[in-house]
């Protein structure tokens, strides 16, 4: 992570708190959310969702709130990119792509129909 900090009140730890507080249902579900960069001079962070939020289908929901509340919230806060494991942005994974009928391919070269059904 690089952070440029002044003395005083340390913006990274306002950030920090700001996603503990406002989002702890991030972690109630299995997620996690970090700061990847901090820049104080261009008033920019960069938040990654990781674990659970990799693939969740409200995750989109989940950044769009961030990023809205967060310039509201933390004046110096000018512009929030966030993003998951899923979008190619970072190393937070630990989820995994789903996987639809169609999607993936077989051992043997064919589309995988999914499971069969029972009758």
């Amino acid at each position: 992570m690089s952070t440029e900090t002044q003395g005083g009140d340390d913006l990274e730890d306002r950030v920090a708190n700001f996603l503990r507080r406002n989002f702890p249902q991030i972690q109630m579900h299995g997620g996690s959310a970090a700061i990847q960069e901090l820049d104080r001079e261009s008033g920019e962070v960069t938040i990654a969702l990781g674990g659970a939020c990799s693939g969740c289908g409200i995750s989109p929901m989940t950044i769009q709130a961030i990023k809205s509340r967060m310039v509201k919230e933390i004046p110096e806060i000018e512009k929030v990119n966030a993003h998951t494991g899923m979008d190619g942005g970072g190393d937070m994974g630990g989820g995994m792509s789903p996987s639809f009928p169609g999607e993936t391919v077989d051992d043997d070269g064919e589309a995988d129909e999914g499971p069969e059904a029972p009758f």
